[in-house]
């Protein structure tokens, strides 16, 4: 990326065009794709191709890495390995997550 790009509000974020259950993209430099999910899939995910980290937004669940499963909310950070099942179970209607791809796909 050649610029900074101006900071991206969660009120702008939950504005952003998307597919229910599917993330919206914020911007992509590099190695980093950032993206933001208004209330994903509940459930597994298909394992990503990348390294991911997750930032709760807002409200509360469930997120399960493979058999592990931990309560989560406002402020929580997630990590998930690339090749690793995961996803979020029991969210609320105002769960929101900013989603961090980086580095190369393995």
């Amino acid at each position: 990326m050649d610029r900074t790009p101006p900071p991206v509000s969660l009120a702008a974020a939950l504005a952003l065009p998307r597919t229910p259950g599917r993330s919206s993209e914020v911007f992509v430099d590099g190695d980093l794709e950032v993206r933001f999910a208004a209330r994903p899939t509940n459930g597994p995910q298909v394992p990503h191709q990348r390294d991911e980290l997750y930032f709760v937004a807002s409200g509360s669940g469930h997120y399960r890495v493979e058999e592990t499963v931990t309560a989560v909310g406002p402020g929580d950070v997630l990590f998930c390995a690339a090749h690793v099942a995961h996803g979020f179970e029991d969210i609320s209607e105002d769960f929101s997550v900013w989603v961090l791809f980086y580095g190369r796909q393995k």
